[in-house]
C-alpha cells in the first residue's frame, strides 16, 4: 500500500518535514496539518488512510481530537499516535478511543516504518470487515409504524437520480438513512463522500469543492471524489455562501472547472443533504432559494426518537451487540426496568445520545445485567431548566413540581411567541387576565420586563 495517503500532524515544524520526507522517500502521498483546525481540514478535503496524531498541540491535545473523531464517526482511518512525552495512562486512554499504535519521539526510522505498515494493514483489515458488514447494518434498526414507512420512503427515493434533502434534528440519523438510499440506489458501487458543510469556509470552498490543479499536479475536489456516487452534505444550514454559489453552479449547469484547470468536468454526483427544520432562516444570511430548490426535489423528514419510542429496546440492544462486537467490550444487558424508563426519556440528542449512553455503560462496566438506578444515575440532571419544554425530562419529577415545571416552561414560551403581551397571551392560552397575572407571578415568571 506504498501509494496510502497518509496525514502527518505535529505543531513541530522539524517533525512534520522529517516525516514527510521519510514516508514520501517511501512511496506515500503525505499530507501535514500543524493543529487540530489544520487536520479537520484536511480530512475534510481528502480521507486519508493513515493519521500519525501529535499528543501536544497548542489549540488541543491530539487525545481531543481522537475523541472528537470516535464520537462523530467522521474519521475512518487507523490513527498512531506520537508524543516525546507519553504516560501509560495517555497511551491506555489513546487506544481505548480507537488508536491501533503509539510511537515515542525521538523517533526511529526502523520504528516508523514498521509502526506505518502495521497499521495499514490493520486499515485494509477494518475496511474489509466494514465491508463485509455494511449490508445488515445499513437498514435503520426499528420496528414501530413509523420507522416501517420511513424505511418505505427511503426505498422509493432510493432509484432516482435527483437530489435528497434530508430533515431532522441532530443527531436523528440522518446519515444512516442516506447511506440507506445509497445502498438501494443504481450508484450503489460507488463512492460515498461526506462533508461537513460548516468545515467549508469562503475561501477554501472552490479549492474543496471543485479541486485545484497547478504545474500538473491535480487535487481531486469533493465532487470528482463522488464521481459516480454520492456527496452527503452534512448540516446544510451550514453551508457558507461561496459554497452555495459553487454547488448551485455544478448541479444547475452539470458542470465545473478545477481552480486554475482548462477543461469543465461533467458533475455526475447524486447529492444528498441533511439538515435541521427550519435550517432555511436561521443562519446570518438567507440560504439561497434557488440552491434549495435544487437540492429539496426529493424530501425525506426523519423523526426524533420520542416519536417512536417503542425502539428503544430495539435500539439498545443493537448498540449494545456492535460496540461489543466493534470494541471488545463486556457485554451487559438492559433489564426491564432500565429499558422501560428509557422508553419514557425524552433522549433530546436522539440516536447519538443513546448510542454515546450505551457506550459509556459498557465502558465502565458492572454487573452483566444494567438495572434501573445505574440508568437513574446517568440521566439525572440531563434535562437543563432553559431546554426547550419538549426535551423536558418530566417523568423524574414528583407531580406538582412536574405540573410548575410545565406550566412555567409552557407560558415562557407561549410569552416569548406573544412578543411579552399578556393580554394577547391570555387570549392564546384560553385564561382569564387577572388569573393569568396571578399564575405568572406564583410560577415567578416576569412578565414585566417582557411587557417593557
Amino acid at each position: 500500500m506504498s501509494n496510502a495517503r497518509i496525514l502527518v500532524v505535529d505543531d513541530e515544524a522539524d517533525i512534520r518535514d522529517l516525516v514527510q520526507e521519510i514516508l514520501s522517500e517511501e512511496g506515500y502521498s503525505v499530507d501535514v496539518a500543524a493543529n487540530a483546525a489544520e487536520a479537520r481540514a484536511a480530512c475534510a478535503r481528502q480521507a486519508p488512510d493513515l493519521v500519525l496524531l501529535d499528543i501536544w498541540m497548542p489549540d488541543a491535545d491530539g487525545i481531543s481530537l481522537l475523541r472528537e473523531w470516535q464520537q462523530t464517526q467522521s474519521l475512518s482511518a487507523p490513527v498512531v499516535m506520537m508524543s516525546g512525552h507519553g504516560t501509560v495512562e495517555t497511551a491506555v486512554e489513546a487506544t481505548r478511543l480507537g488508536a491501533v499504535d503509539y510511537v515515542e519521539k525521538p523517533l526511529s526510522l526502523a520504528k516508523l516504518l514498521r509502526t506505518v505498515t502495521t497499521a495499514l494493514e490493520e486499515g485494509g483489515r477494518r475496511l474489509k470487515s466494514a465491508r463485509s458488514l455494511l449490508p445488515p447494518l445499513l437498514a435503520p434498526v426499528g420496528r414501530s409504524r413509523l420507522m416501517r414507512d420511513l424505511r418505505e420512503q427511503a426505498k422509493q427515493l432510493a432509484p432516482h437520480e435527483a437530489p435528497v434533502l434530508i430533515v431532522g434534528e441532530s443527531g436523528t440519523g440522518r446519515e444512516a438513512f442516506a447511506r440507506y438510499i445509497h445502498s438501494l440506489s443504481p450508484r450503489k458501487s460507488g463512492p460515498f463522500v461526506t462533508v461537513a458543510a460548516g468545515s467549508l469556509s469562503e475561501s477554501s470552498a472552490e479549492a474543496t469543492l471543485y479541486g485545484a490543479e497547478s504545474g500538473g499536479t491535480v487535487r481531486k475536489g469533493l465532487l470528482e471524489q463522488a464521481e459516480r456516487g454520492v456527496l452527503f452534505v452534512n448540516e446544510l444550514g451550514d453551508l457558507p455562501p461561496a459554497a452555495q454559489r459553487l454547488l448551485f453552479a455544478a448541479l444547475d449547469s452539470g458542470s465545473y472547472l478545477r481552480q486554475g484547470g482548462g477543461a469543465p468536468l461533467d458533475c455526475d454526483v447524486r447529492v444528498i443533504c441533511s439538515a435541521q427544520p427550519g435550517f432555511e432562516a436561521r443562519g446570518p444570511e438567507p440560504f439561497r432559494q434557488d440552491l434549495l430548490s435544487q437540492l429539496n426535489v426529493l424530501t425525506l423528514r426523519v423523526p426524533p426518537l420520542r416519536d417512536y419510542a417503542e425502539d428503544v429496546p430495539d435500539l439498545l440492544r443493537y448498540y449494545v451487540d456492535r460496540l461489543v462486537d466493534d470494541q471488545r467490550l463486556s457485554f451487559r444487558r438492559f433489564s426491564v426496568a432500565a429499558q422501560n424508563r428509557l422508553r419514557n426519556y425524552p433522549w433530546p440528542g436522539n440516536i447519538r445520545e443513546l448510542k454515546n449512553l450505551v457506550h459509556r455503560l459498557l465502558i465502565r462496566g458492572g454487573d452483566a445485567e444494567i438495572e434501573l438506578a445505574e440508568i437513574e444515575h446517568e440521566i439525572a440532571g440531563q434535562a437543563a431548566a432553559d431546554e426547550p419544554l419538549v426535551k423536558q425530562d418530566l417523568l423524574a419529577l414528583p407531580l406538582r413540581e412536574a405540573r410548575e415545571h410545565f406550566e412555567r416552561a409552557y407560558l415562557t414560551q407561549q410569552l416569548q411567541l406573544c412578543n411579552g403581551k399578556v393580554g394577547q397571551l391570555a387570549k392564546r392560552v384560553g385564561m382569564e387576565r387577572t388569573h393569568l397575572y396571578r399564575k405568572l407571578r406564583s410560577l415567578g415568571v416576569d412578565f414585566r420586563q417582557s411587557e417593557d
